[in-house]
């Protein structure tokens, strides 16, 4: 049983930085591709970034490309998503999400694993 917790979600003003965690637990986290995806309040859910096992290929959605980094440390099971330059349009929860693969996707179909998500919200 793999499970995901997130973390490192809050309130912040336009223009300011949050990281979010991503724990993967039950299994190690080098197995699995790792993708985070964002859900806004009357919106479906979106692909923001993910990244493949190793952490040599990662991929960002137009919208936050430049301002997010993904990045993962698999000693610590742990992946993250440094988000600068937010804006109100990032508010959202956001949600990461895991599979055993070599590779990696975009579609939230995809990922087998998905986390509890954490609230993100930007003030003007």
């Amino acid at each position: 049983q793999v499970q995901l917790v997130e973390s490192g979600g809050g309130l912040v003003q336009a223009g300011g930085s949050l990281r979010l965690s991503c724990v993967v637990a039950g299994r190690p986290c080098k197995m699995y591709a790792v993708g985070w995806f964002r859900q806004a309040p009357g919106k479906e859910r979106e692909f923001v970034s993910a990244i493949n096992w190793i952490g040599d290929r990662t991929y960002y959605a137009d919208s936050v490309k430049g301002r997010f980094t993904i990045s993962r440390d698999n000693a610590k099971n742990t992946v993250y998503l440094q988000m600068n330059s937010l804006n109100p349009e990032d508010t959202a929860v956001y949600h990461c999400a895991a599979r055993g693969s070599t590779t990696w996707g975009t579609d939230q179909s995809w990922y087998p694993y998905w986390g509890q998500g954490t609230q993100v919200t930007v003030s003007s």
